[in-house]
């Protein structure tokens, strides 16, 4: 009802905005103007209604895909037309025993209004599907020649109810995938936001594409049922059940709090997996010590371990592993990212945000993901393929 009211007062206060500031001045400004804004209305109230009156279950693709696209039109139209109204009627209040309200302020609200709303709108068409691929040489020392040149990619965060309209660009992405020849594939988790339905038939997809010597994958927190706000605690394992065998389906080796050896020639690779469940900042991460077992035969070790600040509080310095792979922290899905130059708000959450990390023999990458999750823009930080290419450094 709150959402209902501030809608409908918003509504009425930049129509208000629109006659007090247009009409008189500029007629054929004014008609364009109420035209556009009616166009936006009309979108904003569907999606509204859309979601209200939705009678099927919440975790439904079709209803996530919908309240990610409510989301995103609050953030881009909502929002700015706050922010015009605030200029508009703070004029008006200055003005009130004169009349009529600042010309300047309003002009300031609307100028602020249309670049926020071009930068949301440029996020949401472009930003989000604008898949950029980045490509690092991690240098190992000593390591096994048999491993030279050893090609990783990795993908991570899918969100898959974020593709729900989208299924030819993810089809995309995993052909150009395909087209890198890797030698091995790595999924570092969340691939759904907040259940198993997400899938769809994604798996048959996923299938298509595997690395010369095998797919391994992670669950990651999204994953396990987190944030689905009306599963009880026996309807989450069932949702982490179905989540594994779909991954499986996918073509990948799942791996929680466990490893599995690859034997790449004449050299022994260790990929070492834990599942990570909670929500930041309280995160849990699963039993590395328990999935490193066995390992120190390997001639390298690879974690996959979705939150990046796992490599900080429980393996750097503190094991032998030589390379981590996570995901997690989306860039925050906005920012600013160039090759001399990367920012982000994610920093202050997570230090260890987005690239390659390097900490004596350690190395740490953190990719941005594929997806998006509760709003459907990325501005500045373009959904990610890594591909990392192994070298010896003697």
């Amino acid at each position: 009802m709150i959402l209902f009211l501030l809608l409908v007062i918003t509504e009425i206060l930049t129509i208000t905005v629109i006659r007090q500031h247009l009409r008189e001045t500029n007629k054929t400004l004014y008609q364009v103007v109420l035209y556009f804004n009616s166009v936006l209305s009309i979108y904003l109230w569907v999606l509204y209604f859309r979601v209200t009156v939705f009678r099927g279950a919440f975790d439904e693709p079709i209803h996530l895909w919908l309240i990610m696209n409510l989301t995103g039109a609050f953030t881009a139209i909502l929002f700015p037309r706050i922010i015009l109204d605030l200029c508009h009627f703070t004029g008006v209040l200055i003005m009130i025993r004169k009349g009529g309200h600042i010309r300047k302020l309003t002009n300031a609200g609307i100028i602020s209004s249309l670049v926020i709303f071009s930068v949301i709108l440029t996020g949401s068409v472009h930003g989000k599907l604008n898949f950029k691929t980045e490509v690092s040489e991690i240098k190992i020392r000593n390591l096994n020649p048999s491993l030279e040149g050893l090609t990783i990619v990795q993908l991570s965060d899918l969100h898959l109810s974020g593709f729900y309209k989208h299924k030819k660009a993810l089809e995309k992405v995993f052909n150009k995938v395909a087209s890198y020849k890797p030698d091995i594939i790595i999924n570092s988790g969340d691939f759904v936001s907040y259940s198993w339905k997400e899938f769809e038939r994604y798996d048959t997809l996923f299938s298509k594409v595997k690395g010369k010597y095998g797919n391994f994958a992670v669950i990651g927190n999204h994953d396990v049922g987190t944030y689905n706000p009306y599963w009880n605690a026996a309807e989450r394992d069932t949702n982490l059940a179905r989540i594994r065998q779909l991954i499986r389906s996918s073509g990948y080796e799942v791996l929680e709090d466990e490893h599995t050896f690859v034997k790449i020639g004449q050299a022994k690779v260790a990929i070492i997996g834990v599942i990570t469940r909670g929500r930041h900042p309280h995160m849990v991460h699963g039993d590395l010590t328990k999935a490193m077992q066995g390992t120190d035969s390997a001639d390298l070790r690879i974690l996959i371990s979705h939150d990046p600040n796992h490599w900080e509080e429980a393996v750097r310095g503190k094991t032998n592993i030589e390379l981590t792979l996570s995901g997690h922290t989306h860039g925050m899905q906005m920012g600013i990212l160039t090759k001399h130059f990367k920012w982000s708000p994610s920093k202050y959450f997570y230090p260890r945000w987005s690239g390659l990390y390097r900490s004596g023999d350690q190395y740490l990458y953190v990719n941005r993901g594929l997806g998006v999750l509760a709003i459907p823009f990325r501005i500045g930080m373009p959904p990610e393929i890594t591909v990392l290419r192994l070298s010896s450094e003697r």
